[in-house]
């Protein structure tokens, strides 16, 4: 079967849970209520272990099959994936997009439908374009979970759930904090799950700055305020995450600031760092463009939790394939 996965079809959000309201796909933060947010993210630090001590696991998906489809690179979210799944006794097949038959013309419905006929559960999609995972998830069996692990510039959900773990651990509640979100936001499926997931639960204010090039439409991100100065963005922030230029996704847009340039006007560095409140975090998704988005000193200072972001991905991923595991379980 051949499709259109930009097809209008019911929203994305309303695919999500069961009818019972458990979660069965993964596909968007968007219309995820603030208690099952809570949920995931305390499932997560539950996960957690100290640095040096054997890292949590269980048998929750033992004999379920996990399939991670990585049709654009990855490094991070796919390796993190692979870990959580075999943390939690699965089997995890990783499909290579360079041998794989839907780089030979085979439809991205006869690649799932095969994966369903091997009893593969739970599918780990990220595709350039948009749509892709609500698509799959409109189509599979009734028992297997779709969960978006990157889509195009529209959402990454589990990239949004690690990186408000990570604020919650340093600065406690949302309600009073300042966020800071700097770089390509207009392109940036993290900044849109960021932003969903931080709105959903009352952080205080969210400030989203770029060059004017590369701002969103205010529909986007209807509870943020949209800045194209660095100075004004990043005072008395609590949290500042620097993004990098997604070149892969902007094509031949004008008016794209050069690198000098660039770290001139929206670079974070410890100078401008100051702006910010003296206990502000910094973060980034990755990868890293060292002296273009984010000056290496302050990467790697004491402000920095950035690898304490790829820990929490772990813990997260593991959380959200715990649950629609318990999801599967309940409905045998």
């Amino acid at each position: 079967m051949n499709a259109d996965p930009t097809e209008s079809l019911e929203n994305e959000a309303s695919l999500q849970l069961d009818a019972n309201g458990r979660l069965r796909h993964l596909l968007t933060l968007d219309g995820l209520d603030k208690t099952l947010l809570t949920d995931i993210l305390d499932d997560a630090q539950g996960y957690l272990t100290e640095p040096g001590v054997l890292p949590a696991s269980s048998q929750s998906l033992a004999g379920r099959s996990v399939a991670n489809l990585f049709f654009e690179a990855s490094t991070r979210t796919r390796a993190s994936f692979d870990l959580a799944g075999k943390r939690l006794g699965a089997d995890v097949l990783n499909l290579d997009v360079n041998t794989s038959s839907r780089k030979k013309g085979e439809s991205i419905l006869d690649t799932i439908y095969t994966l369903e006929a091997m009893h593969v559960d739970i599918m780990v999609v990220r595709d350039a374009s948009a749509g892709v995972p609500a698509y799959i998830a409109r189509h599979v069996l009734p028992h297997v979970s779709i969960l978006n692990a990157g889509e195009s510039d529209v959402s990454h959900p589990t990239q949004g759930l690690l990186d408000v773990l990570t604020m919650r651990q340093h600065k406690g509640a949302f309600e009073n904090l300042v966020v800071a979100i700097v770089g390509d936001i207009s392109h940036s499926r993290v900044a849109m799950s960021a932003a969903h997931a931080l709105t959903t639960l009352g952080i205080g204010e969210l400030r989203l700055i770029s060059p004017p090039v590369l701002a969103p439409d205010q529909s986007r991100v209807p509870g943020a305020r949209l800045l194209h100065d660095l100075a004004e963005g990043l005072a008395d922030a609590d949290v500042v995450m620097a993004l990098r230029i997604q070149r892969e996704r902007i094509g031949n847009l004008d008016g794209i600031p050069g690198i000098d340039e660039y770290f001139a006007n929206f670079g974070i560095s410890r100078e401008s760092m100051k702006l910010a409140k003296p206990d502000a975090i910094v973060m980034h998704p990755g990868p890293m463009n060292r002296g273009i988005e984010i000056e290496s000193a302050l990467a790697d200072g004491p402000q920095s939790v950035i690898t304490q972001q790829v820990t929490n991905g772990v813990a997260v991923r593991m959380a959200v394939l715990d649950r629609v595991g318990k999801t599967m379980a309940a409905r045998l």
